[in-house]
């Protein structure tokens, strides 16, 4: 009998990725981008004190709607859903560049944030359905390296944007949000045109409690993550949100167990070994990985004085090793069939580049920090693109959604938790790194000519740094605070160098923590099952019938044989 004919044609496929790529880039760059500019965009809406509420917004919508796509895209089909997250990112973009002030923005920001858990989750769920495995790895490069692309770009464009007064009469600042208006409608046009994926359209309960009891746990979870070290850690505020959270993630647990196969997060799908040490790898190294990315571009802006789009170009080497991994992955395992090494190389490279970032000083030459930020981008492409393929091999053709949501929604809290404890650890730790700097400082001769010359004090910031040296207390210097650090560029380069070189030794203990934190990352992605490749995309496989692949007693089986398919050659050892 002759093969089943594709369901797709290739052209089709080069369509529908295109219109993803667009749509994920847009999602990747508009987190990369904003940050480099909202003290201009707080500064123009007079709501500076506000900044941390606009990121916080996004931060919530986006990781409370990833799985919530996922699950929905399960039952609903992949393309009304993907339609619905790229309108509401494009319209959410279009207020939020209509913003009149800081509450607006927020709030704006949060539908921009609803739209992009889906553009992020969905594009990679619907390669799933239509490429199989191995064909998958072709076209899954090229979503990690929208990545690293927008890494670089964003605080480019970011602090050109924001250095702009006006562009065709519009504040420069407003495009930031406006340009994602053509491009999304570009992506819309091509995905309504050619996102033609069949489905079957079934209609089983929908988890109403599970989605209450993920609102439950998440929001109150950012909320103390991004706001914990301005309120205090231990502040009632904080006790309080820490306490409702941990009820809903139990009331989640419950309410999952309950639904069962309607679950928002099945969990039958993590007695899947290889879902449940992805889920676990996702957050250890999300969490690592996030909390290393935090401090390198503080590194750059503050122990080497460099402007956001400086440290935005200086940032390339971790592009390129990005592309550089997750390109040559991609042919490696299309031949062999193999995913398992990369993680693990990956979570080698990443506590090799921990171990290379933690010896960084203020005088530390670029070529050593390139060294570590590319090996740093080695470790990253190493691990996103092959545990993604992980799981989609590993779950039913009906879990794909939900499968494919859960390794970016963990990766996701990891890198919240990681970015906001490790920044926490920074800001306690570095007024310390920066007394013991000044201590050896004062022994020099420049620092005591510089303190000796009575010019220095015609420099108010030089005034209150020398009231700080003598009274050894930052607070002794009234509006002197490491929440803003734009007083460096004021300060006589002498007196600066302790709080660089502070800066760096602080920067240089966190890179060490995500290092030793990466090693059981490591240790996971040694326990990652290597499973064989199915040759069927998920829709081919349920047209097929084959339903059993990856999920349930054939999950299990296949941990138990795993590689047993694969030619001599090509098993795991």
């Amino acid at each position: 009998m002759p093969a089943p004919s594709p369901l797709l044609s290739r052209r089709q496929i080069n369509l529908i990725v295109g219109g993803l790529v667009v749509g994920m880039f847009l999602a990747a760059l508009d987190q990369m981008i904003v940050a480099t500019a909202i003290r201009t965009i707080g500064d123009d809406l007079n709501g500076l004190t506000l900044q941390a509420w606009v990121t916080t917004a996004y931060l919530i919508a986006s990781t409370i709607s990833t799985p919530l796509y996922g699950k929905l895209s399960d039952i609903y089909g992949r393309k009304p859903l993907y339609v619905i997250s790229l309108s509401l990112f494009v319209l959410g973009s279009l207020l939020c560049g209509t913003a009149g002030d800081m509450y607006q923005l927020a709030g704006y920001r949060a539908l921009q944030g609803l739209g992009a858990g889906g553009l992020m989750a969905l594009a990679l769920i619907i390669v799933g359905d239509i490429l199989s495995p191995r064909e998958r790895t072709k076209y899954q490069a090229a979503f990690f390296g929208v990545w690293g692309i927008a890494s670089v770009l964003g605080p480019v464009l970011g602090g050109f944007f924001a250095g702009a007064d006006a562009i065709l009469g519009v504040a420069g600042w407003r495009w930031i949000f406006l340009l994602n208006v053509p491009l999304g409608l570009i992506a819309l046009a091509v995905i309504l045109r050619v996102l033609h994926v069949p489905h079957s359209p079934h209609h089983p309960r929908i988890d109403y409690w599970g989605v209450a009891a993920l609102i439950t746990a998440i929001v109150p979870m950012l909320l103390v993550v991004e706001q914990g070290r301005s309120w205090g850690w231990t502040s009632p505020s904080v006790l309080a949100l820490a306490a409702l959270s941990v009820v809903g993630i139990a009331g989640f647990v419950v309410a999952e167990r309950a639904a069962q196969d309607d679950a928002l997060l099945p969990l039958r799908m993590f007695r899947n070994r290889t879902v449940a040490v992805s889920t676990g790898l996702n957050f250890v190294m999300g969490f690592a990985m996030f909390g290393g990315m935090a401090g390198l571009p503080l590194y750059l802006q503050i122990a080497k004085g460099m402007e956001p789009t400086q440290a935005g170009l200086a940032m390339l080497p971790m592009m390129t090793g990005i592309m550089a991994m997750a390109g040559s992955a991609a042919p490696i395992i299309h031949r062999t069939g193999r995913y398992k090494p990369f993680p693990v190389v990956g979570g080698t490279l990443l506590v090799v580049a921990g171990l290379v970032l933690s010896r960084l000083e203020a005088e530390s030459s670029m070529w050593f920090f390139s060294l570590g930020a590319f090996l740093f981008g080695l470790g990253l492409g190493g691990i996103m693109q092959p545990v993604m393929l992980a799981v989609q091999n590993a779950v039913e053709p009906r879990d794909m959604g939900a499968g494919s949501a859960s390794v970016m929604f963990f990766r996701q809290i990891g890198g919240s938790l990681g970015t906001a404890i490790f920044l926490s650890i920074l800001f306690s730790s570095v007024t310390g790194d920066i007394a013991e700097e000044f201590e050896v400082a004062a022994q020099t001769p420049e620092f005591q000519e510089v303190v000796a010359d009575p010019a220095t004090l015609e420099n108010p910031v030089n005034a209150q740094v020398l009231a700080v040296v003598q009274s050894g207390s930052l607070d002794a210097a009234d509006g002197l605070s490491l929440d803003d650090t734009s007083f460096l560029s004021e300060l006589d380069p002498v007196l600066a160098a302790p709080f660089r070189a502070g800066f760096a030794d602080a920067i240089a203990n966190v890179l060490l923590m995500t290092s030793l934190f990466s090693i059981l990352g490591l240790a996971l992605a040694i326990a990652l099952p290597q499973l064989p490749l199915r040759e069927k995309s998920g829709l081919e496989t349920m047209r097929d019938g084959d339903h059993a692949i990856g999920g349930g007693a054939a999950a299990d089986d296949a941990d138990r044989t795993e590689g047993a398919d694969l030619p001599e050659g090509d098993r795991s050892p």
